[in-house]
């Protein structure tokens, strides 16, 4: 590879054999070269494709250091093998810049209001909160630095966007609000606490987290109920009346906190998996304390 540009000594623009543009990233990479030079690819911790977008993001954090990014390597690894998912390029670069403005507020012994969200993750994202709790430990054994656990809370929706390519974080942030609102309905519709440690409410966050996502971004302007045979909708109203009444009020939160407007299909998809994890918790329940199983 030849070196075309600096960034800064730990980040490049380089040109491999074929003539495709790379931005890299590794300790000293670009420590005293000049256009046309070879680099040491064994420097190389990581490696994007130089399109626009990463070009813009590498140069608004090129004045990160290689601790920052050596830190953010680690952790994405470990969340890479824990979670099973893959940061994007962007992804990655955005972290990186959130940690180094994590290490920078504690070395300058600023630090973050009062934890109000580890409740909230622990309660809706129990897998990617416990991840952010262990990387956080992690940072601070290599930087011999303590941070508030609130840290680990902005953690959480940077791995939880690393699940999805086409969130943004921004929207990541709304996407948890409203899920807890959601549930929240459930729970005093129904009059019982979800156990979000359960597999059955961690498929329930998948669906929501999903119904979200379609909402937030609308593929064609084609009406989404159109296609329904309405008829089901009124079964369900009939066969899971009370899920169904949680759809209602989740369809008049959702249209007052976010401005969308459930389509019947929609409120066929929410009642459906509204009635599945209510289900079979209080299924689940009942057998342990001894009852039938529950029908409705």
């Amino acid at each position: 590879m030849k070196f075309r540009k600096n960034f800064n000594n730990n980040a490049a623009l380089v040109s491999d054999k074929s003539g495709v543009d790379w931005v890299v990233i590794g300790n000293g990479i670009g420590f005293g070269k000049k256009p046309g030079d070879a680099i040491d690819e064994e420097k190389i911790t990581r490696r994007f494709v130089a399109v626009e977008k990463n070009i813009k993001m590498i140069d608004n954090i090129k004045d990160i250091d290689q601790r920052t990014l050596s830190l953010t390597s680690i952790v994405t690894d470990l969340v890479s093998k824990r979670l099973q998912v893959k940061f994007s390029d962007y992804q990655y670069m955005v972290l990186a810049d959130h940690i180094d403005f994590m290490l920078k507020r504690t070395d300058e012994g600023f630090e973050l209001g009062p934890d109000t969200l580890s409740w909230e993750m622990n309660k809706l994202f129990p897998k990617e909160y416990g991840v952010a709790k262990d990387a956080l430990k992690l940072i601070e054994q290599k930087t011999n630095l303590a941070f508030p656990q609130s840290e680990a809370v902005y953690l959480t929706y940077h791995f939880i966007n690393a699940g999805s390519s086409q969130t943004k974080l921004q929207d990541t942030v709304k996407i948890t609000k409203l899920i807890r609102g959601v549930v929240e309905i459930i729970e005093y519709q129904y009059g019982m606490q979800l156990d979000t440690e359960s597999f059955n409410f961690s498929r329930f966050m998948t669906h929501l987290r999903l119904f979200m996502v379609r909402h937030l971004y609308p593929i064609g302007d084609e009406d989404t109920g159109s296609e329904l045979d309405h008829s089901l909708l009124e079964l369900m109203k009939v066969k899971y009346n009370k899920a169904y009444e949680a759809v209602l009020k989740i369809g008049t939160y959702l249209s007052n906190q976010a401005g969308w407007k459930l389509q019947p299909d929609d409120e066929v998809y929410l009642t459906l998996h509204v009635w599945r994890v209510t289900h079979r918790q209080s299924n689940k329940q009942a057998k342990n304390s001894g009852q039938g199983p529950i029908n409705n």
